[in-house]
């Protein structure tokens, strides 16, 4: 993770700065403001602010004058309850900031999520870091063969090095081009006799590999829907990464809502009706296949996936 010694020490001093509070407020996420949670070679994910915790969930869904309500217990069943009945308004009710570090290829498939105020670096203002992303070797595969936007075999040996040694040399030339077209390195001329080009038309010879920074902020609503495609485990590594460390930063901010979130979206799973029907047929003990089922061949495939996965996760 790239982080200065100047910026670890502004991090060091805001979390110093401890102040009193009548706002609700979540011991597990205040313990954890500010610091940076590393994520692939120079990223990172830091939360920054937020607002409302579990009892605002259930202060909103009972629109109380209260925190909280009788008993804990009771708070947990009733966000468990919105949760399994997909009452979305009361958790839209917290909100949480984040400061993220991330490539900009990651960046275009996360921006997708168009629920959040976002705003970003920006390189017609500032000079990007040499900084972009190096797979590991274990994250080296071929194309899918079967998915037409998914990874296959780990490629090794001299495919792998050959693949490293060209994102390598890439990544340096563009950045050897930037610098040259700023006249700029390091904050000084390398060329004294010359101008150099606008930052606003030099960023374009810079890589999908190169890293931006942007503040994030979204309510606990968008967020869950966000993580329920970027956790899963067939989303693109280089996102999914990002959103495991925010899904721990969300498990310390909203436990209760958290395990609700995890219990009937993460690991659970949606049947349609015919898929359903089908499965009922299955317990009654009747012969089901494809081809008497009423689903399609990928609507059967996805059946007996989700039913394997159920069955590995009880």
């Amino acid at each position: 993770m790239s982080l200065t010694p100047e910026q670890q020490s502004e991090i060091e001093a805001a979390r110093a700065d401890a102040r009193p509070s009548r706002r609700a407020v979540s011991d597990g996420l205040e313990e954890r403001l500010f610091q940076a949670t590393p994520v692939l070679d120079h990223g990172f994910v830091r939360a920054i602010d937020y607002m409302g915790d579990d009892a605002a969930i259930v202060q909103a869904a009972r629109v109380s004058y209260g925190k909280g309500t009788k008993a804990a217990r009771d708070d947990r069943g009733l966000i468990r309850y919105l949760m399994r009945h997909w009452h979305s308004t009361p958790f839209e009710m917290c909100e949480i900031k984040l400061h993220v570090k991330l490539p900009i290829f990651v960046a275009r498939q996360w921006i997708r999520h168009r629920t959040a105020n976002v705003n970003e670096i920006s390189a017609r203002y500032s000079i990007l870091d040499r900084e972009f992303y190096t797979p590991a070797p274990d994250q080296l595969a071929a194309q899918s063969a079967t998915n037409r936007q998914g990874r296959g075999e780990v490629l090794e040996g001299d495919e792998a090095e050959a693949a490293l040694r060209l994102l390598r040399e890439d990544g340096m030339r563009a950045f050897d081009h930037y610098e040259e077209l700023l006249n700029d390195r390091d904050g000084a001329p390398i060329d004294a006799e010359k101008k150099g080009l606008a930052r606003e038309l030099a960023r374009m010879t810079l890589p999908l590999s190169a890293y931006t920074q942007w503040y994030w902020k979204t309510d606990l609503h968008n967020l869950f829907h966000f993580l329920r495609l970027r956790a899963d485990p067939h989303a693109q590594y280089e996102i999914r990464v990002y959103a495991d460390a925010i899904a721990d930063l969300v498990k310390s901010w909203t436990p209760l809502a958290f395990e609700a979130f995890e219990d009937y979206r993460l690991t659970g799973a949606h049947l349609s009706g015919p898929a359903l029907a089908a499965v009922r047929r299955m317990l009654a003990g009747e012969g089901v296949g494809q081809e008497n089922s009423g689903l399609s061949a990928g609507e059967w495939r996805e059946l007996l996936a989700t039913l394997a996965d159920a069955g590995g996760n009880s």
